[in-house]
């Protein structure tokens, strides 16, 4: 629970004078992030899944065109991250305090596989983990289509994704997980 996923893109909407900032969201969101002992990632067991035809804005038509044009979200429903690296720590999760970390992996959006790396904040408490996450990539990354429809005069190059994460710490004879 508390988990969201966001994009956020620059737009240029008619009739507007001002640039708009384009924000969806989703709560859809699971997975897990597998840890060996010394704090390395376990590929193999560290995933995370968006259902994306949830995702919603403030705007019906954009919502429309993003779950049926720029994500195909009848034939694409997920967007996936595994994650193959983490700094920001060595050996096992802290028990408690604040640090920022790094994670890098692979997110996939329509079938394409590009590799991203994400900035957090992390919060380490009473066996719990949150903060919030955040990448950017282009249109062009994932082989996605500018939107080009009349009432948008312009969209930004750049596609922002933000993950709000809060994660429940528990131990495994293999692997420290947070899920």
């Amino acid at each position: 629970t508390g988990n969201e996923v966001r994009y956020r893109v620059q737009e240029q909407l008619m009739g507007f004078d001002l640039p708009n900032e384009a924000i969806g969201r989703t709560a859809a969101v699971s997975g897990t992030l597998a840890l060996d002992a010394g704090g390395k990632v376990v590929e193999d067991q560290s995933k995370f899944t968006i259902q994306v035809g949830g995702l919603t804005s403030d705007r019906d038509r954009r919502d429309g065109y993003v779950r049926g044009r720029l994500l195909e979200t009848e034939q694409y429903p997920t967007v996936v991250f595994v994650p193959t690296a983490i700094q920001g720590w060595s050996g096992a999760l802290p028990a408690s305090g604040s640090r920022a970390i790094t994670v890098t992996g692979n997110l996939t959006i329509k079938g394409v596989t590009h590799p991203t790396t994400w900035r957090a904040n992390a919060s380490f408490e009473k066996g719990q983990v949150s903060g919030t996450a955040s990448t950017g990539f282009t249109f062009e990354d994932f082989s996605l289509a500018k939107p080009r429809v009349p009432v948008v005069l312009s969209v930004a190059d750049s596609i922002h994704l933000e993950y709000d994460f809060r994660m429940a710490l528990a131990d495994s004879a293999s692997a420290r997980q947070a899920n």
